[in-house]
């Protein structure tokens, strides 16, 4: 009756440990660098982006030249 109310522990894992756990590792690692590169495509690249486009759809060089011009920042003109 002893004998039942005592339990053996489990065996070790023993060969293929390292192998099991590179590849439990591994994995997650991709996975949190997926999510990662795309939040930071989502959340960094795509407003800078947009904010790129609409200042160079607003933006005017010959107007921008004039007014440096007019401020003497060029020795040549």
């Amino acid at each position: 009756m002893a004998d039942k109310a005592v339990s053996t522990a489990s065996k070790p894992m023993m060969r293929g440990l390292l192998n099991a756990q590179i590849k439990r590792n591994l994995i997650a690692s991709l996975v949190f660098a997926a999510i990662s590169g795309v939040a930071v495509k989502q959340l960094i690249g795509n407003p800078r982006k947009r904010k790129y486009a609409e200042f160079y759809r607003t933006y005017d060089a010959e107007k921008e030249f004039e007014e440096m011009k007019a401020k003497g920042l060029f020795q040549s003109c």
